[in-house]
């Protein structure tokens, strides 16, 4: 419509074009007029002879920040206020007068939690973090079980000690890491031992066996599997080969 509407009006090329296009000459005339139309100036409209003034917005203001008043919605405001005989503004003016001022939320002070962070164990050399667990492995018959402990330092994913035995406790654990503390010469305030919440890890005799070793212990949080997922992870791979070995399947 543009270039049409550049054409010399009077040579009768503007009818010809608008025929060859389809195009309205009424609505080709009409842009052309509105275009000539100079544009108004825009006006700011005048403040009402009833808006409240800067001093008056700032009584409002204070009033909604009591304390009587913080955790009420201006609609409950505006009605208590009229209970006790004032009015001050509408409740549309109100939520103006907090908009203004970014309070148009909650505008009690909360406690604002940090951004939960899983904890997680860092080894950055060897002997500084060791996981252990133990696992249930099939014996000879049906019903029958052995226990496999095995100590893994995460660093490495080397197994530090391992045993078999026939029960699960945490005598049986103690002469198993004495052993693997003298073995890999692990001074006392170097070490930490992260486990689950197992009963032999959660054992007295075994606190009292970290305490005098000097090793800081380590457990996974209530109810969560993966906190520990060194040993879990060494026991799947243990398992699902030795299942391939006899021909089962993970």
């Amino acid at each position: 419509m543009d270039a049409v509407a550049a054409l010399a009006p009077g040579s009768g090329l503007i009818a010809a074009a608008c025929t060859a296009l389809g195009l309205s000459r009424a609505s080709l005339h009409r842009r052309q007029a509105f275009r000539r139309q100079p544009l108004a100036p825009v006006r700011r409209r005048p403040a009402p002879m009833r808006a409240l003034v800067a001093q008056e917005r700032q009584v409002v203001l204070n009033l909604l920040r009591e304390p009587r008043f913080v955790d009420l919605a201006p609609a409950e405001v505006y009605a208590c206020l009229l209970d006790q005989g004032l009015y001050l503004c509408s409740i549309r003016t109100m939520y103006r007068i907090l908009a203004e001022h970014d309070e148009v939320r909650e505008r009690r002070r909360q406690l604002r939690r940090p951004v939960y962070q899983k904890p997680e164990l860092l080894a950055e050399s060897p002997n500084q973090v060791w996981s252990w667990d133990i696992t249930k492995l099939m014996g000879p018959v049906k019903w029958s079980y052995f226990y496999l402990y095995v100590i893994i330092d995460i660093f490495s994913r080397r197994i530090v000690a391992w045993q078999i035995a026939d029960a699960e406790s945490a005598a049986l654990f103690k002469p198993m890491f004495d052993d693997a503390i003298v073995k890999h010469n692990v001074a006392p305030g170097q070490l930490t031992l992260h486990a689950d919440r197992g009963g032999p890890m959660k054992a007295k005799a075994t606190a009292l066996l970290l305490a005098d070793l000097g090793v800081t212990k380590s457990h996974s949080r209530p109810y969560t599997s993966n906190d520990n997922p060194f040993s879990e992870s060494h026991f799947k791979t243990l398992k699902y080969r030795v299942l391939q070995k006899h021909g089962g399947s993970a």
